[in-house]
């Protein structure tokens, strides 16, 4: 939970009209936005379009998010699945992205988030690897909420990555096997260092995890909503953060 006297007033006015109790916020927030093209195909309109205004909601979420105190939010971009998609749609997809990650560049600095990505490079186009870094390294002091984008990301590739790392520490020496514990799991991980999610958000009704984060949210809080993502607003965050404070996490054991 998210530490009160780490508030400012603003952000505790917030809280309050949003019926929030700062007390019982979550500290890592993960996204699977999800509906897209179902949105679009919905009203009659290119699945493209769908993406297209589904930047709108994950403009809406960050800034949200950042005005609630929330310590990190992890958005699920691009699946290592996804690739099986129309090649006219991942060059649209991938276009988006580069545009979203100049365009939002002064935003992530002036909000003080501190940005990074998690998943694979490989595959991903020079031009939107370069603009990674760039916000990565410009944004790497901030001290505010972290913002991390899931790009050409899967839970099991994740953990096939991990296990070559490790067995490769193995080979050379310097790692005992028998000294291989969760930490070290966590620490071969994508996400080391980085608080395991509290909440985990899907949109358009799926009652599935779709390979995120399969290690990390263990304990995690699960919630759903049927809007698909470009419905996703301000109110929605605000009815998944309530619900979330309404939970009692026991972590296995007994209250």
């Amino acid at each position: 939970m998210s530490p009160v006297e780490s508030f400012d007033a603003d952000t505790l006015e917030r809280l309050a009209a949003a019926g929030l109790d700062p007390r019982r916020l979550p500290r890592h927030v993960a996204v699977i936005m999800d509906g897209n093209g179902r949105w679009a195909q919905q009203r009659g309109l290119p699945r493209i379009e769908g993406h297209r205004r589904g930047v709108q909601s994950v403009r809406t979420t960050v800034e949200e998010c950042c005005r609630l105190g929330i310590g990190q939010l992890t958005l699920y971009c691009l699946s290592v699945d996804n690739w099986k998609r129309p090649r006219a749609e991942l060059d649209f997809l991938m276009t988006l992205l580069h545009q979203y990650l100049l365009a939002e560049r002064s935003e992530i600095l002036e909000q003080n988030i501190r940005f990074t990505t998690i998943g694979r490079r490989t595959g991903l186009p020079a031009k939107v690897l370069r603009e990674i870094d760039e916000n990565i390294r410009l944004s790497r002091g901030n001290s505010g909420m972290t913002l991390c984008l899931a790009i050409n990301y899967g839970g099991r590739a994740e953990l096939v990555d991990a296990v070559r790392q490790l067995a490769a520490e193995v080979k050379a020496g310097r790692l005992d096997p028998a000294d291989i514990d969760e930490a070290t799991i966590d620490d071969a991980l994508y996400t080391a260092g980085m608080p395991e999610p509290d909440l985990l958000i899907r949109t358009a009704g799926e009652m599935r995890i779709s390979n995120f984060l399969l290690w990390q949210i263990s304990y995690a809080e699960l919630w759903v909503t049927n809007q698909c993502w470009p419905d996703f607003d301000a109110a929605t965050l605000h009815q998944a953060l309530r619900d979330f404070a309404r939970r009692e996490r026991r972590f296995g054991g007994l209250k």
